[in-house]
């Protein structure tokens, strides 16, 4: 992520183990790139496409340029899916597939507030899996 220039400013983590587990990997590969916000969300666990995008809305007091949620399928998959208009169709093919443990959708958004992100709105910039960066030999 912090190779790619994708460091976040907040990042919304599920309060899950896992996601705890997940967050923290991150952190340590990037430490020198970036001490973003954190927030550990219990609602994150389980939540739907509707839900995630409450979540989203709602960050806009803090005004991220870069926001990185770390939740759980089936609803960050399907969220992921809805907010994508456009963008990189390779990516978009494969994250239509699935979005594994690991994987990173980057969606870009033209927005000025949080509150503008809507369905269909979001460019997809990025889509990295396990699969893919093993398939590349990276």
């Amino acid at each position: 992520m912090a190779r790619h220039r994708h460091v976040p400013d907040l990042v919304l983590v599920s309060t899950a183990v896992r996601a705890r587990q997940t967050w923290q990997i991150i952190h340590d590969a990037m430490k020198a790139a970036s001490q973003p916000l954190v927030a550990h969300l219990p609602e994150l666990y389980g939540a739907g496409p509707s839900h995630l995008l409450q979540i989203i809305h709602a960050v806009g007091g803090e005004d991220p340029h870069r926001l990185l949620v770390i939740g759980h399928n089936p609803g960050l998959h399907e969220f992921a899916l809805g907010l994508i208009g456009s963008g990189d169709a390779h990516g978009r093919k494969a994250l239509a597939e699935n979005l594994p443990t690991s994987a990173i959708a980057v969606i870009d958004f033209p927005i000025e507030d949080w509150n503008e992100v809507s369905h269909g709105a979001g460019r997809l910039a990025l889509f990295v899996s396990p699969k893919l960066l093993k398939a590349s030999g990276k």
